[in-house]
Parts: structure tokens; C-alpha cells; sequence
């Protein structure tokens, strides 16, 4: 049987071809736009707020070089029960992401809400718990304490409360925590004066729970942030952040991993945007959005390193002492940007200073964790 010869395409075909690879052509272009539109009108629903130049201390050339090698953010969660007021409360939960610009490694620091810092509450020098900078001044006023005692030049921040936490977390579907008998007792009934968390997230924000049980399990998003919120275990406050960190590596891990459809529904969730205050601009998130998948969870650890315990009396309440804040903040540059032996600025050295000189507390007083 001879093989039919195919005929080539007259002029009048070829331009109806064309025309068709044109319409397909533009038919996904009207759609990529129209994507484009819904997002970024969504993007209206975040509480964009555009900082002044948030303050940093007077750092020589090569530390200055060095920090424009990395971009770093800090993440407030905010112990609000009013949904979506992000000008004050208690920054109970502060984090600080450096991205590597270079690497897209992302390392992380907890710092400890009780950790004794300098900040300027209402024109006056106090060294007080660091979550109170956010309660007395917003995330401006925090992230100039962070810049202040950390040698830090963090012009960035997200906050979000606990509404938020859940539903991007039912969003992703849950994660996978593995609970001790003991984490279980907290969240599910009241013991003593503190507990119950599970009951407390979900009368917050109007989510349920069954509960939870020992072992390994995934979490909803009312149980994961009642889990984040215990602190009442072993390890007291150093666990709790622990436990936070835990969860925000799952779910970078759950994110990192999504398809198309789990993304779009995670970006156009309009109770997750009108949960979020963030200085980042839509573009900035757009490109920070770009590089998701490149973007490496590497170490992650509390500050201070080293440190101890001071009962500050009625007007300070307890403190968590780095022994000393200057040997502490030389340990945060190795940790974060690999840099060996660096020496603090003046300024964090004097306020290393004001906290020996007000807790009596030095390197050799550091408590083991």
C-alpha cells in the first residue's frame, strides 16, 4: 500500500495557522494577565505600611559591605486578640530571617521574648524585655531596638497574629508534629494557671479542634498555633521558640513543595492577606515569591546563646540576660553571615555595659539551657 504524500499547506492555510497560534498566543496571555490582576488587586487586602529609614548604628565600611550581601527580615507574631491590629501588643513571638542574596541559604534566630534589651520607650533609655518595643512604639520602635543591639540594618518586617498562623496553615493542609504526652496536656485541658491552648486559639479566631494526642500527627491550623503558644513544658520560653521554629520550617517545607492550584490558593486567600502588616512592598513580595523554590531553611537557633536568668523586680519583671550582649552579637555574625570574630559597635558595646552594670551578669554567669 503506497504512502499517502502530504500536500504542503497553501498561503491560505498557512495564515489561518498562524492566525491560530496567534489566538492560542494571546488567549494565554489575556489569562496570565487577568491572573496577574486578581493577585495584585489582592495584594490591596494586605496592610501595607511603608516605613521611614528605620535606624541602624554607625558600622564601619566592611560590616556595612558585608550586610548588603544578605537581606533580612523580621517576623513578629503578635499576641493580639483583635483581628488585624498590628500598631501595638506584644511581640510574643520576634524572628529574624537573613537571606544569602547569593546562596538563597536562609538562616533564622528566635530571640527570646524576655531577652533584656535597650530601646527608647516615650524619649527615655530603658533596658527592658524586647517584646515591649513592639507593644510601646509598633514595629518601627522594634526594629530600631533589633538594629540598635543586634548591629543589625533590618529596614523590612512581617507581622501576623494568630488568625493568620491558621489559616495559612489550613491552607497547606496541616503539618506533621510529633507531640509528647506532656505538649498534649497543655493544649487540651487547663493545668494550673496556664494550658488549655487548643480552647484559646479557636475561641480567638472561631476555628475548631477535636484535640490532639501523643505521637506523630498533623496538626490544623488551631492546633499547630496552640502548640506554638506552650510554654510551660521543660525548657520554658527556649522550648516554646523551638517549637516555633519547628513549625515555620514545616511549613516552609509544605510550601516549598506545593503544586500550582495549592499555591494560587494560598496567594488569593483573602482571610491570609487581610491577616498580614508588612513593610514589603508588592513587587518586593513578587520577587521574593519568584525565588521560593530556590530558597535553602538552613540553621535555625534562639539569642542569646549564652545567658541567665535576673528577676528585674515589679518594674522590669524577670529578664533574660545575654552573658554579655557584645560576645552574644559577635556569635550572631558567625552565625548568620560566617564571620569570624567580629568585633561590636560602640554603641553595642555600651549597652553591653548598661546590662552588666544593672544585672551584675558576665560571661561566666551564663546558665547551661
Amino acid at each position: 500500500m503506497s504512502k499517502k504524500i502530504k500536500q504542503p499547506l497553501t498561503k491560505k492555510q498557512k495564515r489561518r495557522k498562524r492566525r491560530k497560534i496567534l489566538i492560542i498566543v494571546e488567549v494565554i496571555i489575556l489569562v496570565l494577565v487577568i491572573a496577574f490582576l486578581v493577585l495584585w488587586l489582592k495584594f490591596g487586602l494586605i496592610d501595607f505600611n511603608k516605613l521611614k529609614d528605620i535606624g541602624k548604628n554607625d558600622l564601619d565600611k566592611d560590616t556595612i559591605a558585608l550586610l548588603q550581601g544578605y537581606q533580612c527580615i523580621a517576623l513578629f507574631g503578635v499576641d493580639n486578640r483583635s483581628n488585624g491590629d498590628y500598631d501595638t501588643g506584644h511581640s510574643d513571638s520576634i524572628m529574624i530571617a537573613c537571606i544569602n542574596n547569593d546562596t538563597k541559604e536562609v538562616r533564622v534566630i528566635s530571640l527570646y521574648r524576655d531577652t533584656a534589651l535597650k530601646m527608647n520607650i516615650k524619649n527615655k533609655d530603658l533596658i527592658l524585655k524586647c517584646n515591649s518595643a513592639y507593644q510601646n512604639g509598633g514595629p518601627e520602635a522594634a526594629l530600631e531596638m533589633l538594629n540598635r543591639n543586634l548591629d543589625l540594618n533590618i529596614q523590612e518586617y512581617v507581622a501576623v497574629d494568630f488568625n493568620a498562623l491558621v489559616d495559612v496553615i489550613d491552607d497547606l493542609g496541616g503539618i506533621e508534629i510529633n507531640l509528647t504526652p506532656e505538649e498534649c496536656k497543655y493544649m487540651n485541658n487547663v493545668v494550673g494557671d496556664y494550658g488549655g491552648y487548643i480552647g484559646e486559639v479557636a475561641s480567638v479566631t472561631g476555628k475548631t479542634s477535636d484535640g490532639v494526642a501523643p505521637g506523630l500527627q498533623t496538626l490544623n491550623g488551631v492546633e499547630a498555633t496552640a502548640y506554638c503558644r506552650i510554654r510551660s513544658t521543660a525548657g520554658g520560653d527556649f522550648k516554646r521558640a523551638e517549637r516555633q521554629r519547628t513549625v515555620m520550617s514545616q511549613m516552609v517545607n509544605k510550601i516549598k513543595n506545593m503544586s500550582a492550584s495549592q499555591a494560587l490558593k494560598l496567594a488569593t486567600d483573602d482571610n491570609v492577606l487581610k491577616e498580614i502588616s508588612t513593610s514589603l512592598s508588592p513587587t518586593e513580595i513578587a520577587a521574593l515569591a519568584t525565588y521560593m523554590r530556590d530558597y535553602n531553611l538552613g540553621a535555625t537557633s534562639g539569642f542569646p546563646f549564652d545567658k541567665a536568668g535576673y528577676d528585674g523586680g515589679s518594674s522590669k519583671g524577670y529578664l533574660l540576660v545575654p552573658c554579655t550582649l557584645e560576645s552574644n552579637v559577635s556569635k550572631l555574625y558567625y552565625f548568620f553571615f560566617n564571620k569570624e570574630n567580629y568585633v561590636p559597635s560602640e554603641t553595642v558595646r555600651k549597652i553591653s555595659n548598661d546590662i552588666i552594670n544593672l544585672t551584675g551578669k558576665k560571661e561566666k554567669d551564663a546558665e547551661p539551657d
